[in-house]
């Protein structure tokens, strides 16, 4: 007979729980639509994408060089045999 009080007392609890979050997330949609029109202020750009003169950048930023296999090796030999800890 506990058991099947601690049940249904569960299954209360989360019913109130779950009416919880659905209302909560109902306000929260609510007032997100009335709060909508403050945010059509400018938006200020990171600065990582701003230049000198403070203009928008449209190029990409970051541009890899594709190479073969054998010239990174190659590479990567000429600074390891190039380095001063040579013995």
């Amino acid at each position: 007979m506990l058991q099947i009080l601690y049940l249904v007392a569960f299954a209360a609890i989360a019913f109130l729980a779950l009416r919880n979050l659905v209302s909560n997330l109902i306000t929260l949609g609510m007032e997100e639509r009335k709060a909508s029109p403050r945010r059509s202020r400018k938006r200020i750009p990171h600065p990582e994408l701003v230049d000198e003169d403070g203009n928008l950048t449209e190029e990409p930023l970051l541009v890899i060089r594709s190479a073969n296999l054998d010239e990174a090796r190659n590479r990567l030999e000429d600074l390891y045999s190039g380095s001063p800890d040579e013995d």
